[in-house]
């Protein structure tokens, strides 16, 4: 997770592109350091914003939408499928219920999860929480089995 500065809170803007560029040099940063804090070989990702409530649900997207993917795609060696994402607005330290999927196979319902995520003091008003998570397996213990072959 990475808190930053949500240069248009309280304002109504058509421009978004600077929380673009600001959510490929974030993921950039903490995806390198992920990857390696995993250890072994990730299969399923996912993203969120938590967006301070003089922001809006856009300026969250516009963190994790048009540029995240490609660093994180490029840190976990690939990902043919969606990234699986969700964005809220909401005050300091409300949680994020933050959906995973792998990463190469968008019905593999083994690895369809989600994890809850918070930072105790953020975001404040004018900022963005952007979340990333990657995991190396599916849930413990899954009996759910995969889409029947088309």
């Amino acid at each position: 997770m990475a808190v930053i500065a949500n240069p248009f809170a309280g304002q109504l803007v058509d421009d978004l592109r600077p929380l673009f560029e600001a959510g490929a040099r974030v993921g950039k940063l903490v995806m390198e350091n992920l990857v390696e804090v995993l250890g072994s070989p990730a299969v399923a990702y996912g993203k969120g914003a938590i967006v301070g409530v003089a922001g809006e649900m856009e300026h969250g997207g516009a963190c994790i939408h048009p540029m995240l993917g490609k660093p994180m795609r490029a840190a976990v060696g690939g990902g043919k499928s969606v990234i699986p994402s969700n964005v809220k607005v909401a005050a300091m330290g409300a949680s994020l219920d933050l959906p995973l999927g792998h990463k190469d196979d968008p019905w593999s319902f083994d690895h369809f999860d989600t994890i809850t995520v918070a930072v105790a003091d953020a975001p404040r008003p004018d900022e963005i929480v952007v979340v990333m998570a990657i995991a190396d397996g599916g849930r413990p213990l899954p009996r759910a089995g995969s889409a029947p072959a088309r």
